[in-house]
């Protein structure tokens, strides 16, 4: 069984790793590295696996690497495994936002197998989307353990190609957060109609449990024909669909995904 060390313990290093253990996945193939310890004592003490504060005592662990920390912290990283270890049979798997293959690869002054990775927050409850692209060096194993790595914590789309994750992250990626922004709009607005937080959080969260599981369970359904079997002519929800109409909803959506899109190009040119 694979070895894999996580560089980096926060929310998505945990999440994969407690979808690894549900999953049947040995707790002592696992490590994890951070440099203060509170995180990683919490995972090691809760979940029985290995855990230090030296990347190169992990790195040295396995064959499979997780770089689970910030993206203008992924060059340093790369540079100190590189220049303390053999790298060669190592597997690199990158969860950074904005930092490419060959930005990798130039920080480990090697062409190593790295799959670069998109996962998006709800993988903190296993509910995941994660976008995937493997580099040329990548071998089928180590292509089956990304997927099965991140697959712990919801679905995974590999993609055609590294450019496509720039696309992916402006739906799966940073999704969440506009579902979230409507959700918070709505929860307002039942506020303002006099109903308590605790009752307007339910109905807005409960409305959009359903809403997203009618959508799961009508797959051959298009979206669209959804919206149009709840929206009776000259009805109520006609009228509030007319408001987000006229006020040029899809048009606010696209241009917003479109910005940030290349606010994810801005981030990887600028590391």
């Amino acid at each position: 069984m694979s070895k894999v060390a996580f560089i980096g313990a926060g929310n998505m290093s945990k999440a994969i790793i407690v979808g690894l253990i549900e999953q049947g996945f040995s707790a002592s193939n696992i490590m994890v590295s951070n440099p203060s310890a509170p995180k990683r004592e919490a995972l090691a003490k809760q979940y029985g696996l290995k855990h230090t504060d030296d990347n190169i005592e992990a790195a040295n662990f396995c064959d499979t690497i997780v770089l689970s920390v910030k993206p203008h912290l992924i060059k340093q990283v790369c540079q100190q495994l590189a220049s303390k270890i053999d790298i060669s049979n190592k597997c690199f798997i990158s969860l950074a936002a904005g930092i490419t293959i060959e930005q990798i690869q130039s920080a480990l002054a090697q062409q190593a197998p790295v799959v670069r990775c998109m996962p998006n927050t709800p993988s903190q409850v296993g509910l995941g989307m994660t976008g995937m692209f493997a580099s040329s060096e990548v071998t089928q194993v180590q292509h089956q353990f990304s997927n099965d790595l991140l697959a712990a914590v919801g679905k995974v789309m590999w993609l055609e190609s590294e450019a496509k994750i720039d696309d992916l992250l402006t739906a799966s990626g940073s999704g969440p957060a506009y579902f979230f922004a409507f959700m918070e709009a709505m929860q307002k607005q039942a506020l303002a109609f006099g109903f308590s937080q605790e009752e307007a959080r339910e109905l807005i969260q409960q409305t959009a449990i359903g809403a997203a599981t009618m959508v799961v369970e009508n797959a051959d359904t298009d979206i669209a024909t959804l919206r149009e079997n709840v929206t009776s002519k000259g009805g109520t929800t006609q009228a509030a669909l007319k408001v987000f109409s006229d006020g040029k909803l899809d048009d606010l959506v696209s241009r917003a995904m479109i910005r940030a899109k290349a606010r994810s190009i801005e981030i990887s040119e600028s590391n």
